[in-house]
């Protein structure tokens, strides 16, 4: 059984967790240090003391919550930053020359961890939002804004929003990285599928057409359904229409591309309400496509508004009903799309006996409205056209004119 590409989640950011863990185990090692070679300069060396003591505790304990952003809660976050400020707030009442001589705070320099967590958890708005008010207790615990204090201030400020900006921009990146893996191995998939549905699916109904068509009888009508199913199936494989939709979600865990399934196109009558959104008119079209109806359309997609779409394909089956009905099941026809920069042509001929001169009018005088309501009538109200030319003994030709920011006014048309 040949195995099936999967693409998994990648994190650019783990790297950075996995940095801020062992910068939170430094520093605070490093203030503990800090603290024990200056202790005699303490006026209450005690209060010091207890806040490095909850301050180690706290950073051993919380060493899950900085391994990942799933962990990393706004609840965690926010009790971090509260421990960084109330060592800042209390450095003056352990050492009151703190104040004069511009030394290091409690904490020192971990609270520039609290910062970063916020930075690499939301990015340069969190970062900033969290260095705001580390910023204004420096200053604060200082009395007195001196040019150190500014700096080192504006340095742990800058440089906490520039990491967070990058985070975001990695995040970027990384999703569109994931979303590029994971089209490239879904086209894999496909153009792999094709080749075993060539292989074996598509032979066999060939060939249950040619035997069928040759033995005549009821084998005819089978090779003739089998003709139908092999170009129907043919031009699903070929034209690889019914592409999957990719999603890419940042809930703060890296990139997460999903597959989302989306409903197989239907015709107007089966459609579920009319959506404003955008819809390739291909989608509509390829269920036309059958042993005599043969559908050339662009490599790329034609959109066109969703209700302008369903209302082209109802337009398009129409012609089609018509020409089964007056030149017989034996006809051929042809639907040609032609995409242009201002509007869309969709053009159905037959090779059928064509239509009297004098029959459209007689018609629509008998109240037979098909082609003046179920054609005509809905190109006009999408503010296009339609024009048939027939000529006897030579077929049928339908060309449906849309422009290309065609709205239906109306839900639904209504066919005669």
């Amino acid at each position: 059984m040949p195995k099936r590409e999967r693409v998994v989640r990648m994190s650019v950011e783990q790297p950075l967790w996995r940095a801020l863990t062992a910068y939170r185990l430094l520093t605070m090692v490093y203030a503990v240090l800090l603290f024990l070679s200056t202790r005699e300069k303490f006026e209450r060396p005690w209060v010091a003391a207890v806040f490095l003591a909850v301050l180690a505790v706290w950073t051993l304990a919380t060493l899950p919550q900085v391994s990942g952003a799933a962990r990393c809660t706004r609840p965690f976050l926010a009790a971090d930053l509260v421990i960084a400020l109330t060592g800042i707030m209390l450095t003056p009442l352990a050492d009151v020359h703190a104040q004069t001589f511009d030394g290091p705070t409690l904490p020192s320099i971990w609270t520039a961890g609290s910062v970063l967590a916020y930075a690499i958890k939301g990015g340069w708005r969190w970062a900033a939002f969290a260095s705001t008010p580390v910023a204004v207790a420096n200053i604060a615990e200082r009395g007195h804004p001196s040019q150190d204090t500014l700096h080192n201030v504006l340095l742990v400020w800058i440089a906490s929003i520039a990491i967070g900006y990058v985070v975001e921009v990695a995040r970027a990146s990384e999703r569109t990285l994931a979303r590029a893996l994971e089209i490239e191995a879904a086209t894999r998939e496909r153009e792999r599928l094709a080749r075993d549905i060539h292989d074996s699916v598509l032979q066999v109904l060939a060939m249950v057409q040619r035997r069928g068509t040759a033995l005549g009888g009821e084998a005819a009508e089978l090779g003739r359904m089998a003709g139908e199913q092999e170009v129907a199936l043919r031009t699903l494989v070929a034209g690889g229409l019914a592409r999957p939709s990719y999603v890419s979600e940042d809930s703060s865990q890296g990139a997460v591309v999903r597959v989302v399934d989306e409903p197989d196109a239907v015709l107007p009558a089966q459609a579920p309400g009319d959506g404003d959104g955008t819809v390739d008119l291909r989608l509509l079209l390829a269920p036309f496509a059958g042993a005599r109806v043969t559908v050339a359309e662009p490599g790329a997609a034609v959109p066109l508004p969703a209700p302008a779409a369903r209302e082209v394909a109802a337009a398009v089956g129409a012609a089609l009903d018509n020409v089964r009905l007056h030149a017989g099941a034996e006809a051929r026809a042809w639907i040609l799309v032609e995409d242009w920069p201002d509007e869309v042509i969709v053009t159905v001929r037959d090779d059928g006996p064509g239509i009297p001169e004098g029959r459209l009018v007689q018609a629509e005088g008998e109240g037979r409205m098909g082609v003046a309501l179920s054609i005509r009538g809905r190109l006009r109200e999408l503010g296009g056209s339609a024009e048939l030319v027939s000529v006897p003994g030579q077929g049928t030709e339908v060309e449906l004119r849309v422009p290309r920011a065609a709205k239906a006014r109306r839900g639904k048309a209504q066919q005669a």
